[in-house]
């Protein structure tokens, strides 16, 4: 179950059997409302399980004979719709990634984790360290590098973000590196200044190698709840996000952001982060979700 994690998710099997047992029982009106809710208390939002029980009741219309395990492959079929099918990534030479995400959200591990994936892969990976508005950003981020042995572009705290990337990707050109990860200062959606640092440094990556940066990463943390989908709401407005990170999802409360995400925004659920050690990052492989979620 949930291949992508080293363990099962206890909130998982909470769900799964609070739904099982509601289902066992008779579907009245009050059954399909404690329906409703346990989708909204698992994170899934409003529109998502109203739509979802409003589904599954018209289903038990049609036929109340219907088993347990029959509607839940019911609700996995209509939420993988909401999924679809991720094309082949082409990598550019170099194929520049900015990270983007708030503090705490754990965009520089997140990053981290990347960079050894990618070298777990054969590519020469450069960091770039752009978060210079916390002096601790650049240690850590120095610390990852050496200790997964990648290379790391960095400047004195405060400096320009710019410039740090500017560098960067002239070395990662020098150096013939394969991937570049660009970390960004941890954010508030709030703060239109430093949104506007983004936008800038969007403008740094495309003077130095055409069309990029060729993805955007925002890292949100599953633990926010529907709090992270407004900082995905916020983003996307100021700098056009390709796909997300999503983390903490093994101490998630409840688990069904995701889906979510996804319902509301159509960007791509890429990664899942369920730990603190490099391979702590697995690609977010949507039926093994939603077969732990509904198992």
């Amino acid at each position: 179950m949930f291949d992508f994690l080293k363990k099962p998710l206890s909130i998982f099997t909470k769900l799964s059997k609070k739904i099982r047992s509601l289902l066992s029982g008779s579907l009245d009106d009050t059954a399909f409302d404690n329906l409703e809710q346990l989708f909204y208390e698992a994170d899934l939002g409003a529109s998502v399980a109203a739509e979802l029980t409003d589904k599954v009741r018209a289903l038990y219309k049609k036929n109340s004979n219907l088993s347990t395990e029959e509607i839940l492959s019911f609700l996995k079929k209509e939420l993988l719709a909401l999924f679809p099918p991720t094309p082949p990534k082409k990598l550019h030479t170099p194929h520049i990634i900015l990270i983007v995400g708030v503090n705490g959200s754990g965009k520089t591990t997140s990053l981290a984790k990347l960079a050894s994936t990618y070298q777990s892969k054969g590519k020469k990976v450069l960091i770039a360290a752009g978060d210079t508005f916390r002096a601790a950003a650049s240690d850590q981020l120095e610390t990852w590098a050496k200790r997964i042995n990648a290379d790391i572009v960095k400047s004195q705290p405060n400096s320009d973000p710019s410039g740090v990337v500017f560098d960067a990707l002239a070395a990662a050109k020098a150096r013939h590196m394969d991937i570049v990860l660009i970390d960004t200062a941890g954010r508030l959606q709030t703060k239109t200044d430093l949104m506007q640092e983004l936008a800038k440094i969007r403008k740094v990556c495309q003077k130095q190698v055409p069309d990029a940066p060729h993805e955007t990463l925002l890292v949100l943390d599953a633990t926010a709840g529907q709090n992270a989908l407004d900082q995905a709401k916020t983003f996307h407005q100021f700098t056009p996000i390709t796909g997300i990170i999503l983390t903490k999802l093994d101490g998630s409360a409840k688990g069904g952001i995701a889906i979510s995400i996804q319902k509301n925004l159509q960007i791509p659920i890429e990664w899942v982060g369920t730990g603190e050690s490099a391979e702590d990052l697995a690609p977010f492989d949507p039926q093994n979700y939603l077969d732990a979620l509904l198992s």
